[in-house]
């Protein structure tokens, strides 16, 4: 690189660095790794210079240059261990009570009438809206409202007459282990 090159990058990076250090500052939060990413842009930039035909372009070179360093530093970074003293405890996600309870309301919907089930599973499983739902029944939206208020509360109240029943089963159940215990 030809001295006059060097002297026209030393004038570019004096009146461009602050700008160039704000645009660095927002790929990277802290100002020292800020500070250490445009250093580096420039020393590759450096190496490049006489290969930038049109300086006008300069800056977006350079922006270019600290994105795919900071890519760089960021797939190379550390993912080291910390020691602890307690290891945290392991949760295994056990989706057997989410099947049960799929299961358990399956056969609760099994209570409503044809309309009604069609209005749920509309507006809840498939997330429609309520105009959606009307639309794709057949029934205004007021209806839409009114059947699925009551289809809900009717899926309440199943659900509470079931637990009210599987609550007396155990009782059942626990006095006749207490009787044949004794």
């Amino acid at each position: 690189m030809s001295h006059g090159e060097v002297l026209e990058f030393e004038e570019y990076v004096r009146t461009r660095q602050d700008a160039l250090l704000r645009s660095a500052r927002r790929l990277v939060p802290d100002p020292v790794d800020a500070q250490d990413l445009l250093q580096t842009a420039l020393v590759r930039t450096f190496g490049r210079w006489d290969g930038i035909a049109d300086k006008r372009l300069a800056d977006a070179y350079l922006r270019r240059v600290m994105i795919n360093t900071r890519t760089e530093w960021w797939r190379a970074r550390k993912l080291e261990e910390v020691p602890t003293e307690q290891l945290p405890d392991a949760s295994i996600d056990d989706s057997t009570e989410q099947h049960a309870d799929r299961a358990l309301l399956m056969d609760i919907m099994k209570v409503l009438a044809p309309k009604q089930r069609s209005v749920v599973v509309l507006r809840h499983w498939e997330q429609m809206s309520t105009e959606e739902t009307a639309a794709a029944l057949g029934m205004s939206a007021g209806t839409v409202k009114s059947t699925l208020h009551r289809a809900l509360a009717r899926l309440r109240e199943e659900l509470e007459s079931r637990n009210r029943q599987e609550s007396g089963d155990r009782v059942l159940e626990q006095e006749e282990t207490e009787r044949c215990a004794a």
